[in-house]
C-alpha cells in the first residue's frame, strides 16, 4: 500500500486548520513541504510542545511527506522564542539526509497563515482563491506531520493534543481521545465545575469560537480549550449578535481605514479590504467592494480585535460576506498580489500586544505537556470534522468496535476523511451526525 493509501486509510486530515484531508494535499507534486509550527494563536501550547517531545516524529512525518509529494526540500517554520522545540529538531536534523531546515519566525500574529509561511520561505505570494501549491508548496502542521508518520507505520488518527487554559486551576497540554467532551477536559484541568458564569472558546481567542455546551466533542482538529468568565470583554464581542455589530457598523464606521492598512493579507499585496465592506454594508451596496476582495481575507481578526477602535467587527462582516460569496458561487478572478508591500515587516502584529488588547495577560502562562493519554469511557465522534462531504458510518448501534477501528468511510468519490473509533467498546447510538462508543469498563 503506497503512503497516500495508508494516510487516507488514517484519516489523517490538516490538524491546526479547517481539517483538509492530508491524502490529497499531498498528490500533488511540490518544490517544498513547508510544516506549520507557528501556533501563532496566543495562549495555546500544542505544536511547540510537539516539536520539542515529539521531534522524531515531526521530521519522519516531513521526509514521508517530502517523498509522497516528491518535493527535494522541507522547511520546518517555527518561532525564534521557540529555542527547546529548535534544540529537539536540530538534533534530530543532524542526523537525516534529506534537505530539511528550519525557519525562525519573529513573534507576531498571525505568523502560522498559510499565505504568510508560503511567501516567509518562498518569497513567492499565493494568488487570491488559490492554494499553496500555486507556489510549488504543500503547508501541513506538525502535529500532522506526526499523524503522517504513525499513518505510514499503520496507525489511524484517533488522539489529538489540546491545551486547556485560562480560568483552570491547572492549565495543561494533554492528548485525548477523538470524541472526549470538552467537559471532560476542563475538570481534569481543574476548571469551573459547571458552565453558570462562564463559556468556553474552542481554538485560540481570536479565530476560535464559543462552544454551544460543554459537551461538544474533541475532534481532529481541536488545539485548545480557554475558558474565560462570561463577562469577559473578549466573549462579550464574539457573542454579540451579527445583528447588532451591523447596526453599530452602519452607524459608527468613521472609514478610518485601519482595519484595511492592518490586515496581513493586504500586506501581501492581495486587495483585502475590510473597510470596502463596512462601507458596502453601511450603504447596503454590495457592488462597492470586489468579491476578490473579501474572498481574500483569512478571518485572522487583526481588524476587529487589533485594528478597530471603535469596537466594531470587521471580521465578522469579511466572514459573512465570503461565506454568502462562496455559498452562491459568484464568480471571482484568482488575482496575483500587486506586490508585497515595503513596509509589511512594521505592520506585523506583536503577539504580547494583541494578548493585551484581547485583556489575556493573566492567562499567558505555560500549559505543560503530559505525555500519559487521558482515559476515558465515552466518546461521542463526529463523522464530520474535516473539509468535504461527512463520513458514512460503517458500523451498527450495539456492535462491539476495537481501538483504532474504522467506524466511517469516505463516500465514494467525495472529498472526505475515513474516522476510527478512540476507545474499544460497544456502539451505544448512531444519530445527529455523531458515533457514540462507550468504553468496556463503562
Amino acid at each position: 500500500m503506497s503512503h497516500i493509501e495508508k494516510i487516507k486509510q488514517a484519516g489523517v486530515v490538516g490538524a491546526g486548520g479547517a481539517g483538509f484531508p492530508t491524502h490529497v494535499k499531498l498528490e500533488a507534486v511540490a518544490e517544498v513541504i513547508i510544516a506549520n509550527g507557528a501556533e501563532c494563536e496566543p495562549l495555546l501550547r500544542v505544536d511547540r510542545q510537539i516539536m520539542e517531545f515529539d521531534a522524531a516524529k515531526v521530521v519522519e512525518g516531513m521526509r514521508l511527506a517530502m517523498e509522497t509529494a516528491k518535493a527535494p526540500r522541507g522547511v520546518i517554520c517555527l518561532k525564534a522564542k521557540y529555542k527547546q522545540a529548535a534544540a529537539s529538531l536540530e538534533q534530530v536534523l543532524a542526523e537525516v539526509q534529506e534537505d530539511i531546515t528550519l525557519k525562525c519566525l519573529d513573534n507576531y500574529y498571525p505568523s502560522g497563515d498559510e499565505q504568510a509561511l508560503v511567501y516567509e520561505v518562498t518569497g513567492r505570494v499565493v494568488p487570491t482563491g488559490g492554494i499553496p501549491i500555486a507556489a510549488g508548496a504543500v503547508v501541513l502542521n506538525v502535529s500532522t506531520l506526526v499523524n503522517v508518520a504513525k499513518a505510514v507505520a499503520g496507525v489511524p488518527l484517533t488522539h489529538k493534543y489540546v491545551t486547556i487554559t485560562g480560568e483552570v486551576k491547572r492549565p495543561v497540554t494533554v492528548e485525548v481521545p477523538i470524541g472526549t467532551s470538552i467537559k471532560k477536559l476542563i475538570e481534569y484541568a481543574e476548571g469551573p465545575k459547571r458552565e453558570d458564569g462562564y463559556e468556553a472558546i474552542l481554538g485560540g481567542p481570536a479565530m476560535g469560537t464559543v462552544a454551544e455546551d460543554w459537551e461538544t466533542p474533541v475532534t481532529k482538529t481541536l488545539g485548545g480549550i480557554i475558558i474565560l468568565p462570561k463577562a469577559h470583554s473578549l466573549l462579550q464581542r464574539k457573542l454579540a449578535p451579527l445583528e447588532y455589530q451591523i447596526k453599530l457598523a452602519r452607524s459608527v464606521c468613521c472609514q478610518c481605514n485601519q482595519c484595511t492598512m492592518l490586515c496581513p493579507r493586504r500586506t501581501l499585496g492581495l486587495g483585502t479590504a475590510p473597510h470596502l465592506a463596512m462601507r458596502a454594508l453601511a450603504y447596503g451596496n454590495g457592488e462597492l467592494i470586489a468579491p476578490e476582495a473579501v474572498v481574500s481575507c483569512c478571518e485572522c481578526g487583526v481588524c476587529s480585535y487589533f485594528a478597530c477602535t471603535m469596537g466594531l467587527a470587521p471580521g465578522r462582516v469579511m466572514a459573512r460576506l465570503k461565506g454568502e460569496l462562496l455559498g452562491k458561487k459568484v464568480p471571482f478572478e484568482k488575482t496575483e498580489s500587486i506586490g508585497v508591500l515595503a513596509e509589511r515587516e512594521f505592520k506585523n502584529l506583536p503577539v504580547g500586544r494583541l494578548i493585551s488588547r484581547l485583556g489575556l495577560r493573566d492567562y499567558d502562562c505555560p500549559a505543560p505537556m503530559e505525555r500519559k493519554a487521558l482515559n476515558v469511557q465515552r466518546v461521542k465522534i463526529p463523522l464530520k470534522q474535516h473539509i468535504g462531504a461527512p463520513s458514512l458510518p460503517c458500523v451498527q448501534v450495539g456492535q462491539k468496535v476495537a481501538f483504532g477501528e474504522q467506524i466511517g468511510q469516505i463516500p465514494d468519490k467525495t472529498l472526505g476523511a475515513n474516522v476510527h473509533a478512540s476507545i474499544a467498546g460497544r456502539v451505544l447510538s448512531i444519530d445527529a451526525g455523531c458515533i457514540v462508543i462507550e468504553g468496556e469498563g463503562g
